[in-house]
Parts: C-alpha cells; structure tokens; sequence
C-alpha cells in the first residue's frame, strides 16, 4: 500500500516521522514523507501560550489530511488538543520513549546544582511552574526555537540551562547532552509526553488497518489516563499541569498508576495526587484523579478557563493556527 505520511519540517518531527515511515516500510508499505510548514515553526520568538499552545504545531497537519494531501500525520502526542475530531482518529500510538524532562546545563550541573538566579529556559508553563514551586530561586527564561537553537542557549552561555523533553534528544541522538534526567517526583511530565500519535481519517479504512499494526496498548491506556486528566480538568495543552502514568504489577496483575499535578503558573504552590486502577479504565482512572484534583483545590491554583478556550478553538475543524 503505497502511504503519504505528513511531518513538519523540524528536524525532530522529520525523525519521528521518519521511524514511523520505516515500521510500515517493514510491513510492506510503501511510504514518502510530505514535509509541511507550520504557524509555530515560522513563529519561533512569540510565546507557545500566546500563540495558542503547543496545539499550533497540529492544525496544518490536520488540514492536509483533510483536503487529503496526505493519508496520514505523525505527531508529538503532547500536542494534540484533548477534544477528539469527528473526522479524524488516532490509528496508533507506538511504544512510548522516555516520558521524563531533561536538563542540560552548563558545567555538567544538576538541578539542585544550579545557583540561586542561575537562568534557565522554557517554553512550557508546565515547566517553569514546577520549576518554580521547587523554591531554588531560579530565574526562569522564555525559551522558543528548535533543539539545536535551545541547546545553542547553553553552549553559548547565553543560558545556565535548558529543560527539554528526553524522548525528543534520545530520538535525535543527542542524549549525551543531558545533565540530569529529572525525576517525576520534581517534575511531572505533560501528558502524552514522549509518545506519539499517528493520526488518519475515519473514513479512511485501508490506511487505519495499516496503521493500526503500530499501536502499543500498554503505551495508549497510558496516554490515554493522562489525557484524560487534562479533559476532565477542562485544561489546554498549555496549562501547568503534569500526568505520568505506567503499566505496574499489582496484586491481580497488571495496574495502571498515574500521577499528575496542577501548579500555580507563579510558582507558589501546587497540587499533587494518584489514583491506581485497571489499564482497561484508563480515562475512567483519569477522569477520578481530575475530580480529585479539583476537589482538593486545583482550580484555586490556576484558572482553566483561558486554556480550555484555547483547546476548543485548536480543535475545531476551520483553525488556521498551524502545527
């Protein structure tokens, strides 16, 4: 079956596409990479949450698919909006890789390290609100631009340091720049984080069944737990909120544990809680720990309204953001 999968053109989403393109390759497909520019990659200074969100990086992909330019889309799971699209679906989401962040730093320093107002740079609220709440008095910076531009931040001693995802140096071979592999308890990853997300038409049957060979199920009840944290929080991809969840042995046998969080964008405080249940609940399992969070006080840390409009404007079918 000859496929048009359709990648930004960064240098990471063309390797991430690129691995999925040599999974179908290795099912018999055949598969050539359509490249297409974004609002978010030609915007590279203006601010992710001014902008609408990592869900900027989504919206021209989906267009392609839908004028049918391309039959499929790969994309970083983390930015997809949360409210699903009638015409669209998620065929498969592969085996996950390193959910967790990563700091690269000057000197070789680890977080705890780093001096009282060493600067560090992120372009995610989540991020800097976590950062922020660990109370080490570090001036966090606004941070735009590919892996090589933010890494460049360091090397230049522009910046002390850097948060990045893991997943995305590990898949560009750039993993010997980290560090410090932060740990959950610190910092929560965002949900989806390190996962990716193969998207295609629902009418589209021929491409779905292809596709659907890649799907990991232990890797999409995780994604699927920590997705729905954020859906039920009525949060944007955008907002401060962190979800890790993992396939754990329990005493009937395999259990889905997931963590998450809901910091103050300020950084003064933050709310954290988990909830255990079966892989086959997975949003049932996240849905709870998002009644939970809000029982406890979430909405009093930060409010979700800003960014659960952002999510239904980066989910409707006419958005012209970009991905």
């Amino acid at each position: 079956m000859r496929l048009r999968l359709g990648t930004r053109r960064s240098t990471l989403a063309t390797t991430q596409a690129t691995w999925v393109a040599d999974q179908l390759r290795a099912l018999g497909h055949e598969v050539e990479l359509v490249e297409i520019t974004t609002a978010g990659d030609r915007d590279r200074t203006t601010p992710l949450a001014t902008l609408g969100g990592t869900g900027v990086f989504v919206s021209a992909l989906r267009d392609a698919l839908r004028d049918g330019s391309v039959d499929l889309a790969v994309h970083s799971l983390k930015d997809l909006p949360t409210t699903p699209e009638e015409d669209l679906v998620v065929a498969a989401v592969p085996l996950r890789e390193d959910p967790r962040d990563a700091l690269v730093a000057r000197d070789g320093l680890t977080l705890g390290e780093l001096p009282a107002g060493a600067t560090v740079g992120t372009g995610s609220p989540r991020r800097r609100a976590q950062l922020e709440a660990l109370g080490l008095g570090l001036d966090i910076r606004e941070l735009r631009g590919n892996v090589e531009t933010r890494l460049g931040r360091v090397t230049s001693g522009d910046l002390d340091a850097v948060v990045l995802a893991h997943a995305g140096l590990r898949r560009l071979g750039r993993d010997g720049v980290v560090t410090e592999v932060l740990d959950p308890i610190q910092m929560l990853p965002a949900p989806g984080q390190g996962a990716l997300a193969v998207e295609v038409r629902a009418d589209d049957a021929a491409t779905r069944d292809a596709v659907a060979a890649l799907d990991d199920p232990d890797t999409r009840a995780c994604v699927d737990a920590e997705r729905a944290v954020l859906n039920e929080l009525e949060a944007g991809c955008s907002a401060p909120v962190g979800a890790f969840a993992e396939i754990v042995l329990g005493d009937a046998g395999d259990e889905l544990s997931l963590r998450a969080v809901v910091a103050s964008p300020e950084g003064a405080g933050d709310i954290r809680r988990s909830a255990t249940g079966s892989p086959s609940e997975a949003s049932s399992v996240g849905r709870r720990l998002a009644r939970l969070l809000l029982e406890d006080g979430a909405a009093d840390l930060t409010s979700f309204s800003t960014v659960s409009t952002i999510n239904t404007v980066l989910s409707a079918p006419n958005e012209r953001h970009g991905a």
